[in-house]
């Protein structure tokens, strides 16, 4: 017998309680969760405002954290941290917020070590593939077309 496990709303609070403590989670992050513990919409709402009630969710702390990581870790840009917040229906005004947490001056040098990091990386005598290769990885990236451009050609 194929039996589909259900939760009581007490049991869902207290799993998505564990699921937001262990790292920051959105909203829409939040929903999808429960919609695939097979909650309804009404139980849904019930633990969305039971979890920002007591401070388990919450969108700017979730996207000032998501910033900091993607930046610190990833190594990515601006822009692309701005795509992947708003695929997570984070608002412009919270990312606005959120992308004051890096530093100009940290943002432009670690734009600048990872440029120069992946350039003595790129096996290619072409200069032109060279600078397509290099150019492509830093856009990938999110970093701003004219920073990407004024570098690869300040490198070859």
């Amino acid at each position: 017998m194929n039996s589909v496990k259900t939760y009581t709303l007490e049991e869902a609070k207290r799993m998505l309680e564990n699921y937001c403590a262990y790292q920051e989670r959105c909203h829409k992050e939040v929903v999808d969760k429960l919609q695939k513990m097979r909650m309804i919409p009404e139980a849904i709402d019930i633990v969305v405002v039971h979890l920002l009630q007591h401070n388990f969710l919450n969108e700017e702390r979730f996207a000032k954290a998501f910033v900091r990581g993607k930046f610190r870790m990833k190594h990515w840009g601006k822009q692309r941290i701005t795509l992947e917040l708003r695929r997570k229906d984070i608002s412009k005004t919270i990312i606005s917020i959120a992308l004051k947490e890096i530093e100009p001056a940290e943002y432009l040098e670690s734009f600048h070590a990872l440029a120069e990091k992946k350039a003595a990386t790129i096996k290619e005598s072409n200069p032109f593939k060279k600078k397509k290769k290099l150019a492509d990885f830093l856009l990938y990236r999110g970093w701003e077309s004219h920073l990407v451009y004024d570098k690869v050609n300040a490198l070859f």
